[in-house]
């Protein structure tokens, strides 16, 4: 029997939550990512079809258009209180002791939880939907993060229940998997980006993006492990069957290190065998938690100011060792971002012999005070990354020596720049070979020269055998030269060649584009080739002049005028001009199919890029802008549209598909 589109889209909906249950949830997954990927394609293609069906709690709509640019601040119904430390046996008996004294040597039983290294979190659901989720805080106020939240697929959008409470909280950590954590930083550390010191700290800065997309990107997940709010529910007895409940509505909830234990010889027996198991985990924990499971029980011992009085941390002891500084030495990262790198008398630490530790910036250089020569603390964040976390002062014996700035590029000896707002010192020549695989693929890309077939591979071979070694040896590449390469047969050569020649046409904003140059994006680059017209025109132009410029300002300014300071930077480009490169841009013209035409694209687009879509609105005499108002002559919508098509439905803005937008530009 054929499903009508609303009970198709309904039984999709339940479909792919079972599926995302079952994947982020239990870690056993049924399908595989490609019919996942089919059936939320399946939904998306539904709901937009059929926009009367929309819903907030759709699996599609876990990531929308919206963007924050503040985190207002929630105040919590209870306070979120932070939990009071121990760190040896002792100090946990002393502890039960109180508990114990506090109930008047009534019995209790004690719930055992890994602590996972993350940020907590408080998720509320209204009437069984997610309505707001908020940090922690300073315990009695955090900030919202739901846009955020919604984008974690741990967290379900809805809770399993025919009748939901009128309201639940339910209050856990936010955290990243080590081979996650791993992933960002190899991916930060290729891009010359600064990497995150601790999967803690990559939970806080993923969950704090003004971005949402960026969050979902970065694979965060949610454990629940504390008793919020309810309303319009029966209250649990204890924590371990509120546990219980939350794994039945959906939620994920500790099954590695989690136990009921009845005496405290039982938990210091599980603290002893997680202490070398805790490696094994997929996430990183620095203690166990160990909490009074009678909710009733817990009312009787109640809270002091900062801390509930029947948990506590049961901490590890930090995996740390003291060695000595041979040395500093520098690497570069794709945009030039110049990182400090400490060289170790090789020591053990956690396991694994250390010979080398980041130091992140110049700025942690000065604040830990460190010369050549210091002996140092060094830690394992994480029980993965070695830091150094301390300076032994008292080691030193006179013969220690400053570290120095490096005047010029480890990689190319060529000039470095710091800005006074920022941390990063960077070296500003585009063709460093440090960072010049990542610049080419840049400047190869769609949105830039456009050269089709100059992929990575390509460009990993074409610099590593010195064939390319700055921009313009692509516009000198000979036949042979690709022959040489693995990857290229004749045809295959033939058509990069051919790609390569017909990218000197495009016009002078592409090239801008093209170029790197740091905070000028796609956008930026057409306001200052439009503004310019001429290569020449652009190059001689001030910072002041620049800053002046509508949607400029002064970084963007400042950027442009330093990379225009090098030397290396203008030959480069004198010399692209003599290879036949374009330098100029094209006078728009008037009288265009969408003259007077202002556009707003969302969603997903099957058949071309939303920069392509772009740009043909632009060629054709229309302007594209990024939000939706009652001006706005047509919204374009593809997959997933997200909140700008709601707010277009609200202002009565028109709508296209794809298909009606490329028959309004005669495609």
């Amino acid at each position: 029997m054929k499903l009508s589109p609303k009970e198709e889209i309904e039984a999709l909906r339940a479909e792919i939550t079972r599926h995302e249950r079952l994947y982020y949830v239990s870690d056993s997954p049924e399908i595989s990512d490609g019919e996942f990927d089919a059936l939320m394609n399946r939904l998306k293609e539904l709901e937009a079809a059929n926009p009367e069906f929309a819903s907030e709690d759709s699996p599609t709509r876990r990531v929308g258009g919206e963007r924050s640019n503040t985190f207002a601040p929630v105040p919590h119904r209870i306070p979120m209180l932070s939990l009071d430390n121990c760190y040896s046996a002792a100090e946990f008996m002393e502890w039960h002791a109180r508990v114990k004294k506090g109930l008047g040597d009534e019995p209790f039983d004690l719930v055992v939880e890994a602590k996972i290294d993350g940020l907590s979190c408080s998720v509320e659901y209204e009437n069984g939907k997610l309505a707001r989720a908020s940090t922690r805080g300073d315990g009695e106020t955090g900030e919202d993060v739901t846009l955020n939240v919604r984008a974690i697929r741990s967290v379900p959008l809805k809770l399993d229940l025919s009748h939901p409470p009128r309201l639940f909280e339910a209050r856990g950590e936010v955290y990243t998997d080590k081979k996650d954590f791993e992933a960002l930083r190899e991916a930060a550390l290729s891009e010359g980006g600064e990497p995150f010191v601790n999967p803690r700290n990559a939970a806080a800065g993923s969950l704090r993006q003004k971005d949402p997309g960026v969050t979902a990107r970065r694979r965060l997940k949610f454990i629940v492990h504390s008793y919020g709010y309810l309303e319009g529910m029966v209250e649990p007895d204890s924590h371990w069957e509120y546990l219980n409940i939350c794994r039945g509505l959906g939620f994920n909830i500790s099954t590695l290190g989690n136990r009921v234990c009845r005496s405290a010889e039982e938990v210091l027996g599980f603290y002893d065998k997680y202490s070398k198991e805790r490696f094994n985990l997929p996430y990183e924990i620095d203690g166990l938690v160990i909490k009074v499971d009678s909710l009733r029980q817990r009312r009787l011992l109640g809270v002091t100011a900062k801390s509930p009085r029947w948990a506590i941390a049961f901490k590890y002891p930090a995996q740390q060792a003291t060695t000595a500084v041979k040395c500093v030495s520098f690497s570069v990262g794709r945009t030039g971002v110049i990182t400090p790198v400490a060289g170790l008398e090789p020591v053990k630490c956690g396991g694994v012999t250390i010979s080398s530790a980041t130091l992140h910036n110049f700025d942690e250089i000065g604040r830990l005070g460190l010369k050549i020569g210091d002996r140092v603390v060094i830690e394992r964040a994480g029980e993965v990354i070695p830091k150094v976390v301390k300076v032994v002062r008292e080691a030193r014996t006179g013969s220690e020596r400053e570290i120095k700035l490096p005047a010029a590029c480890p990689s190319c000896g060529a000039e470095v720049f710091k800005d006074e707002e920022e941390v990063a010192l960077r070296c500003v020549n585009p063709s460093c070979p440090a960072q010049f695989k990542r610049s080419l693929l840049h400047f190869a890309s769609r949105d830039a020269m456009n050269i089709e077939g100059l992929g990575a591979s390509s460009a990993e071979q074409l610099v590593d055998k010195g064939i390319v070694k700055g921009f313009t040896d692509i516009y000198r590449l000979k036949k042979d030269d690709l022959l040489a390469l693995e990857l290229f047969k004749d045809k295959k050569a033939d058509n990069l060649l051919s790609q390569i020649e017909k990218s000197k046409e495009q016009p002078l904003s592409r090239l801008i584009y093209a170029l790197g140059i740091r905070h000028t994006g796609e956008k930026n680059a057409r306001v200052l080739a439009q503004r310019f017209k001429t290569m020449g025109a652009f190059m001689a132009a001030g910072a002041g002049e620049l800053a002046r410029i509508n949607d400029i300002g002064p970084v963007i300014a400042e950027a442009v005028a330093e990379f225009f300071k090098s030397a290396a930077t203008r030959g480069m480009v004198d010399e692209l001009a003599a290879l036949g490169l374009r330098m100029d841009e094209p006078e728009r013209k008037g009288g265009g199919a969408l003259e007077g035409k202002t556009f707003v694209f969302t969603g997903e687009l099957k058949t071309m890029t939303r920069g392509e879509a772009q740009a043909m609105t632009r060629e054709l005499g229309g302007k594209e802008t990024s939000s939706v108002s009652a001006k706005t002559s047509y919204v374009v919508a593809g997959a997933d549209p997200g909140s700008k098509y709601d707010k277009a439905v609200k202002l009565g803005v028109t709508i296209l598909s794809e298909e009606e937008f490329l028959k309004l530009v005669g495609k």
